[in-house]
Parts: structure tokens; C-alpha cells; sequence
């Protein structure tokens, strides 16, 4: 246990030091735990969560399709003809952005709907930086939300066996989705004090015209596929994986038979995140070396240690300790270490782990929010800025996401504790 501990304490390290290599870094303490002996090699196949794996690859191409699709454009349009002045706009488009985050990849979110933010202020000859910002951050709530709304929704559903329709009502009360939407309800008003001088008003432009519509009919049927796979008894456990796969296929190659040009495939496949898909399998093989040397269970029991056996006191540190961690770390790798924790913990006291594992999403997911480079949605935004000439400083940055992800945070962990205790 010792070496395993020492071997897992150096990978974090090295995830933090180096964030661009974190993928080799995952896999090369993945081979050290199978050639330690920690692991054995027969059971590296089934440490890896396959479903969690495929139904990222196949999101991620899907997402691409609708993105090209310009269907999220024409919506994020319409948002600007409904709304009156600058702040309503915005504060429209936040909320957009998170809405269309709860089923499409955060960053992705960030690249639809920020290029409407920056032609808007240029026509009305405003800095787009609390615009930009606000995208961003509303975009990181509702990763929450959903199965499929964040690689850390993915991998909770993985790990505790959730289906999409787990997520609005879970073992008969409300589910993460409803939590979420009444944070972003509090973390709206926070914006609405933010752009309460924004009152300029604002003219329509030309609707951007969509051609093709069925990269929407192909998200729409992922996600209906997904609801409808919540019914299905004892199947298999890559189903999901299989639906987001097989339905990002049947839209690629109904593209390329469309445009008689194969060159979609190479950039669908392009779109796909490999670099995150690798750094997910190198952590589920260490998580489970871990696992297997007890360590997992000595974490636990530190926890459980330090709070006194007080359930509320853990789910408090759980909470705010993600929060802490996640605004200065990745939190894939830190959820991917804290789902077999927090589950440990629950053993120990001997209760249902899901108000664990909510505390624990709601903490790690929306704490990214909180510092600039806290989230690669943040990171996306503050590129976009720069591009246009705009620095934005850590200062201003958290003088709008601090309050912003506060308020949600404060709402889930409440709203939590009062629906699953």
C-alpha cells in the first residue's frame, strides 16, 4: 500500500506540474501500477469503464456535426431578437449557453454562443469581457446537469450505475438536474446585478440560415435514445456507449454520402478529444491499482476520521474541499479518485452514498468556475478575448465568477442535503 500510495501522490503531482502531458503521464503510472505488480494485468481490461469512454468519443462527435449544422447559431439569433437591451441579451445568451451545456461539451458551448456576445458588442461599441465571461461560467453550472452534460456527469453515471433519466429523479426524488436549475436561478440574479447598467438597446441583424437539419435530428435522437434506454432492465453496460457512438456514425456517414465527400470523417474524427479519452484510461487503471492496495480505504477512513463520524460534517468538507481543489486543478482526474471515496466513506458509516456523490459533483464541477484556469471552458473564453485584444486580469475575472458560482454552489449543497438526508 505504501508504494502505491507514494506512486499515486507522484501522478498527481506530475498531473499539476504538467498539464500538457497529462495524458502520458496517466498511462505511464497506469504500466508502472500493472509492472509493480499492483494490478494484475488480467484486470486492467475491466478497470477501464469502456461505456464512459465510447459515450464521450461519440458525444463529442455528434456535437461537431450540430456545431457545423449552424443550428446552434440560428437559435443563439433568435435569442438576440427576443430581447430588448444589452443586459437581457446577455443574460439570455448565459442562459442558453447553459442549456445547451447540459447536453453539448462545455468548451464547445463557449465556441457557439461567445461569437454572438463579440458581434454584439462590437455593433453596439461595448467591451464583450463580462459577456464572454458570463458564457463561460453558465456554461460550467449546467455541466452538472445531465448524463451527458460534462465528462464528470459521465463518469459518475459510469461509476454508480445512472441512466440519463437518474438525473431528474433519482430513487424518487428530484435528481442533479433540478438542483442545478434552481443554482443557476440564484447565480442569474448574481448576473443580473453584475450588467444592471447595461441598458443599451440593440437591433436585429440577418438570421443565420440552416441548411441541414439532421445533426440536430442526431443529438435529439442520442439524448431521446438515452431516456429511452433508462427503461431497459439488466442490458448491457456499454449501452450508452454504443447509442452515442452508433448515432455519431449514422450522422457522419449520412454526411458523406450527402456531400459525396469522405473528407467529414477525418474531421469528426479529428473533433474527438483523444487526449482526454487517454488521460480517462490511464486514471481508471491507477484508480483501481489504488483500489486494490487499499489506499482508496485509507482515504476514506482519514475522512471519516477527521469529521467524527458526523455524516453532515463530511458532506460539508466533501463539498467545499472539491470546491477548493477544482478551482485550481483538472477536476476529471480529481472526480475519477473521489467517486471510489467517496463511496468507501459511505461503507464506513454505513449510508447511501448518492449525497455523497451529488456533494461531490456539485463541489468539483462548479468549482472549476471560480478562477480563470479552474475549467478549459474558462481557458477557451480568455483565448477568445485575447484574440480580440482584451487581457482580462484573475481580479476581474473572479469579481463576477466568485459570487456566480457561490450562490450555486451554497444552492446545491443545500438543496441537496435537505432532498437526500
Amino acid at each position: 500500500m505504501t508504494i502505491a500510495l507514494i506512486l499515486f501522490i507522484a501522478t498527481y503531482v506530475l498531473l499539476l506540474s504538467l498539464p500538457n502531458y497529462r495524458a502520458y503521464v496517466a498511462v505511464g503510472s497506469a504500466c508502472l501500477f500493472v509492472l509493480l505488480g499492483i494490478l494484475p494485468l488480467n484486470q486492467v481490461f475491466s478497470a477501464i469503464d469502456w461505456n464512459v469512454l465510447m459515450m464521450i468519443a461519440g458525444t463529442m462527435g455528434s456535437v461537431y456535426l450540430f456545431i457545423e449544422s449552424k443550428m446552434p447559431a440560428l437559435m443563439a439569433d433568435v435569442i438576440v431578437e427576443k430581447t430588448g437591451n444589452v443586459k437581457w441579451t446577455i443574460i439570455a445568451l448565459s442562459l442558453f449557453a447553459g442549456i445547451i451545456s447540459a447536453f453539448v461539451d462545455n468548451v464547445a458551448t463557449v465556441l457557439m454562443v461567445a461569437p454572438v456576445a463579440l458581434t454584439l458588442s462590437k455593433k453596439l461599441n461595448i467591451n464583450p469581457v463580462n459577456s464572454i465571461i458570463a458564457i463561460s461560467i453558465a456554461s460550467n453550472l449546467q455541466g452538472a446537469a445531465t448524463l451527458v452534460g460534462d465528462t464528470t456527469s459521465i463518469l459518475l453515471g459510469g461509476y454508480a450505475g445512472m441512466d440519463f433519466l437518474d438525473f431528474f429523479m433519482y430513487h424518487g426524488k428530484l435528481g442533479l438536474f433540478f438542483i442545478v436549475q434552481l443554482g443557476a436561478l440564484a447565480s442569474t440574479c448574481v448576473l443580473l446585478v453584475v450588467f444592471r447598467k447595461e441598458t443599451q438597446k440593440i437591433e436585429c441583424g440577418e438570421r443565420t440560415v440552416v441548411t441541414d437539419l439532421f445533426p440536430t435530428w442526431i443529438l435529439l435522437g442520442t439524448v431521446a435514445s438515452l431516456i429511452a434506454a433508462s427503461f431497459i432492465p439488466n442490458k448491457p453496460s456499454i449501452t450508452n456507449g454504443l447509442l452515442c457512438v452508433g448515432f455519431c456514425v449514422v450522422g457522419v456517414v449520412r454526411a458523406m454520402i450527402k456531400d459525396k465527400d469522405a473528407s467529414i470523417v477525418k474531421a469528426t474524427l479529428k473533433e474527438i478529444d483523444y487526449f482526454t479519452l487517454t488521460l480517462l484510461a490511464g486514471l481508471f487503471v491507477v484508480v483501481a491499482g489504488i483500489t486494490e492496495a487499499g489506499v482508496v480505504d485509507a482515504i476514506a477512513e482519514i475522512f471519516v476520521k477527521i469529521s467524527g463520524d458526523n455524516i453532515f460534517m463530511i458532506y460539508t468538507l466533501l463539498v467545499f474541499a472539491s470546491v477548493l481543489l477544482s478551482a485550481f486543478i483538472d477536476n476529471i482526474p480529481y472526480v475519477a479518485t473521489m467517486l471510489p471515496v467517496t463511496s468507501g466513506i459511505s461503507a464506513l458509516l454505513g449510508i447511501d452514498p448518492t449525497i455523497l456523490y451529488f456533494g461531490l459533483l456539485v463541489g468539483a464541477t462548479l468549482g472549476g468556475n471560480i478562477t480563470p484556469i479552474g475549467a478549459s471552458a474558462n481557458i477557451t473564453s480568455l483565448g477568445i478575448l485575447r484574440k480580440e485584444g482584451y487581457e482580462v486580469s484573475a481580479g476581474h475575472f473572479m469579481k463576477i465568477s466568485v459570487p456566480f458560482t457561490l450562490s450555486a454552489v451554497l444552492t446545491g449543497y443545500i438543496l441537496t442535503w435537505i432532498i437526500y438526508m
